[in-house]
């Protein structure tokens, strides 16, 4: 099968020969995703293979890979939980129960692998799925690409029946859409800097955080959508009220908009915010503290004290990409310079960043 993928007008042809790694090591770099979401497919293999990492990633505990990897037929090897690996495979598709409460990669992967698999009768059962809207992207990929879809009964029961698919001969031409994860950052520094437009955003994604556009209708920025671009206009900011728990990776660009809302901004889901790159629940309140924002960790809740003007500072990023570009971002309106140590975090997810905050109008100077 061959598949056509797009991205901003550019082709990439692949020709899909199954999964055959080149080599025995896959190395995710920092990505939590990537470590997540293609062991499971790496796992179709019948190679021996090393996963490892970089960084942060070598700290986050993996140990769902432990409980639930043997019972699919993969010999695994961990270091007590965490990275380096060792996995043999290949994986058989049998009925399993796994933990989504931490997050919903791991199930992403599950479902692509017994997707890819051909797995018939069986069932994935979750429990206390989080961050739902991430699984209906994966359903819509797995989709797209003619391979079979589970029963899905209340995000509880992901069921694959006895049938086969048949693979497509013909080609598939698949849209890569934007990101509205990297996207947030500018909708954010719009409301709160200069007026943008940002174009190459799905009106229709299921993305989880597509919902940044409802905090900043709520804080009172205005959102204009015609003819695939929105426009994004500052005004008077208020404090709002968010549940983030469904996208966690909303925090962020959603504390830099509070920092510049009159009041105390109310944010849930701040429990989800641990095993990120850095605990970025705390991370958000030494950085913004520094700034002169005080935020309040409360349970699952984060209290943002917005509306006083941001003062000059220097921070650092916990080499995490999203804190740097919430920080860039809050430093739009500050009184003064707010200096970004390990400002190179964000090449993890979104490199050309600072350029485009530049073309917005920002001043950034890059010192080695």
């Amino acid at each position: 099968m061959g598949a056509t993928v797009l991205d901003k007008g550019e082709y990439i042809n692949i020709e899909s020969r199954g999964v055959n790694p080149s080599n025995n090591e896959i190395n995710c770099g920092e990505s939590g995703l990537g470590v997540r979401m293609f062991t499971p497919i790496a796992a179709l293999s019948s190679n021996e293979l090393l996963v490892t990492g970089s960084g942060s990633l070598l700290k986050r505990p993996m140990n769902f890979f432990d409980d639930i990897f043997p019972l699919l037929g993969i010999k695994i090897q961990s270091n007590e939980g965490k990275l380096p690996m060792k996995i043999h495979g290949p994986l058989q598709p049998s009925n399993i129960e796994v933990d989504g409460s931490l997050s919903s990669q791991f199930l992403t992967g599950l479902l692509m692998a017994y997707a890819a698999s051909d797995a018939s009768g069986v069932t994935i059962t979750v429990n206390d799925l989080k961050s739902k809207p991430y699984i209906d992207m994966t359903l819509r990929v797995i989709k797209s690409f003619g391979m079979k879809l589970p029963l899905v009964k209340n995000y509880r029961e992901f069921i694959f029946e006895n049938s086969h698919h048949d693979y497509s001969e013909n080609d598939i031409t698949y849209a890569v859409e934007g990101d509205w994860s990297g996207a947030a950052f500018l909708f954010v520094a719009g409301a709160i800097a200069n007026e943008i437009r940002v174009e190459g955003m799905r009106e229709d994604s299921v993305q989880a955080d597509k919902k940044i556009l409802e905090a900043i209708k709520d804080a009172g920025a205005k959102i204009i959508y015609a003819d695939g671009v929105y426009k994004i206009t500052p005004s008077i900011l208020n404090a709002f009220e968010f549940d983030a728990t469904e996208c966690p990776d909303l925090f962020p660009p959603l504390v830099a908009l509070a920092a510049y809302c009159k009041g105390i901004t109310k944010i849930k889901g701040a429990n989800r915010l641990t095993h990120k790159e850095s605990n970025r629940a705390l991370t958000l309140q030494d950085v913004f503290g520094r700034m002169g924002i005080e935020i309040e960790l409360k349970d699952d809740w984060m209290f943002v004290h917005g509306g006083s003007p941001l003062q000059p500072a220097t921070v650092h990023s916990h080499h995490d990409h999203r804190i740097a570009m919430a920080a860039a971002v809050a430093a739009l309106k500050a009184t003064g310079p707010i200096v970004i140590e390990e400002a190179e975090a964000i090449n993890k997810s979104y490199p050309a960043f600072y350029n485009d905050v530049i073309s917005l109008g920002a001043t950034i100077r890059i010192e080695s």
